[in-house]
């Protein structure tokens, strides 16, 4: 009886990775790439936090406000029964349930992401850094702290530069979807900083490309550079090779699309920049050599 039953829980962890590693394959083609460098433990866990968490994005990008609530709701309750005792009937969850177990994540790394999904739901639009900088926090900083218990990382400085690669990736994230924002009503670069360069929503909303909307991307783009500075540090405080490259792919990739911006000519109206899966293969030859 007793074998029967770990038999099951096991066939049931197995179809939560696949399920796991299937939408990580369609919805983050970028880390699913850099995560063949991870052993299968790690790499599955990791799949695993990103498929529950996928549900706050779906819940951001919904067109029908009570749906949006309704899926952070039960985003929520999914957590909640993970880092419960009672049984589970979900085969995905309980593969999460296992992952955050293994490598001791904290439930309020998901309760900051929620709240920040929600704040999403509530405001788009920022006053200045200090604020767009804590819903980066929410919404990225925190997944950076969750890798990094992945990875093996507990010190409180190696976390701190954890947080700066979330930070980097998001602000990165915002630079790359200006227009794509926008048009779901959301402006994420702080107000004053608009201000301060002279440019306007009207800019925004006509995809005007103007000398001051370019010298604000530059700016914007020198800041999210700093942030991926400093997360090397981290980086390099991973004592897993296969763990260290997959974090320095990931930031290779990120990094990658800023480039691309510059070289689109700060176009972010009529071309999406991105790194291009070439490039992302030469990046991960590139490190697969360096170690």
């Amino acid at each position: 009886m007793v074998r029967g039953k770990i038999l099951s829980m096991r066939i049931s962890l197995k179809e939560g990775y696949h399920t796991a590693s299937a939408i990580t394959k369609r919805y983050a083609k970028s880390f699913y790439l850099s995560s063949c460098f991870l052993p299968p433990d790690k790499k599955y866990a990791l799949f695993c936090i990103y498929a529950i968490c996928r549900l706050s994005d779906e819940a951001v990008d919904s067109s029908a406000e009570p749906g949006r609530v309704h899926t952070l709701e039960r985003l929520k309750e999914k957590i909640d029964l993970a880092y419960a005792a009672g049984d589970l009937n979900d085969n995905l969850l309980l593969s999460f349930r296992e992952a955050v177990k293994r490598y001791a994540i904290p439930k309020k790394y998901f309760e900051e992401l929620i709240s920040g999904m929600y704040l999403d739901l509530a405001k788009n639009r920022y006053q200045n850094f200090q604020e767009l900088y804590e819903y980066c926090y929410k919404v990225a900083g925190v997944i950076g702290l969750t890798a990094s218990r992945v990875f093996g990382l507990r010190d409180p400085l190696a976390e701190k530069h954890a947080v700066s690669l979330g930070i980097a990736m998001q602000l990165t994230n915002i630079l790359r979807d200006i227009s794509e924002d926008y048009r779901r009503g959301r402006i994420y670069l702080p107000q004053d900083e608009l201000s301060s360069h002279g440019v306007n929503e009207m800019d925004i909303a006509s995809g005007r490309l103007s000398p001051n909307f370019k010298t604000l991307l530059k700016f914007q783009i020198e800041r999210a550079r700093k942030y991926y500075r400093d997360s090397e540090a981290g980086i390099s405080m991973i004592t897993d090779r296969r763990c260290r490259l997959t974090a320095s792919a990931i930031k290779e990739f990120y990094s990658a699309i800023l480039r691309a911006i510059e070289k689109n000519g700060y176009d972010v109206f009529s071309r999406r920049a991105s790194a291009g899966r070439l490039k992302k293969i030469l990046i991960i030859s590139a490190l697969a050599m360096k170690g």
